[in-house]
């Protein structure tokens, strides 16, 4: 059992790195295997509809995006991380995520249904609600079941010595990881007991025209 979590800030060992790293610890301590992704600074385009990903099962730009699909189909669940920038995820892990559940939903699929995820957010003050509420968005789309919290995942401050003053972000990271471990365990056994997944129907798309 292992977990990827996805870190979407710029800076590769700052707030939102310091949040993931205590979901990790809990879900370290569950027996779950972790690594975390940095999606790394560089510019990062978004999302062009060209629908290449079909073909290709991957994304027609050559960047982090491809790199994470390459691997994600061998984690059992996902941590996506994002600082606030105006009110809501940073551009960079928006641009990520379109075309990473682009890729797959128009692409042979499979690599997130029914898997797990969370979403992780990390502000000097406010545009955390909005930011998880935009980020779950992805999940609801893509059928990963949302883990949450025992408060909404999130945490306060300006640099990682702030973030882990924030006691009571810190514990909520600790119980997301906690859960989420649960959640995988509980899958894990019903999958042994023979109760399989839900088989999967073709795709119905519908446009609201006459």
């Amino acid at each position: 059992m292992k977990v990827l979590l996805v870190n979407g800030s710029p800076h590769k060992e700052g707030c939102t790195y310091t949040a993931l790293c205590e979901v990790s610890k809990a879900l370290n301590e569950n027996g779950v295997d972790t690594d975390i992704f940095w999606i790394e600074n560089k510019p990062l385009s978004g999302c062009i509809a060209c629908k290449k990903c079909k073909d290709n099962n991957r994304c027609v730009f050559n960047d982090s995006v491809n790199e994470f699909l390459d691997i994600a189909g061998d984690y059992d669940g996902f941590i996506f991380g994002s600082p606030v920038h105006w009110g809501g995820a940073c551009g960079t892990i928006t641009s990520f995520m379109d075309r990473v559940f682009y890729a797959d939903l128009n692409g042979k699929g499979g690599r997130f249904r029914l898997k797990p995820a969370a979403a992780v957010i990390s502000a000097r003050r406010a545009g955390t609600t909005a930011t998880w509420d935009q980020m779950n968005k992805y999940f609801g789309l893509m059928q990963m079941p949302i883990v949450t919290s025992r408060y909404w995942n999130m945490v306060h401050g300006a640099t990682p010595d702030e973030v882990k003053q924030d006691k009571e972000g810190m514990q909520v990271m600790q119980v997301l990881g906690n859960n989420m471990a649960f959640f995988i365990n509980c899958k894990n056994v019903a999958m042994k007991m023979g109760i399989n997944m839900p088989e999967e129907p073709e795709f119905v798309f519908t446009n609201f025209i006459r």
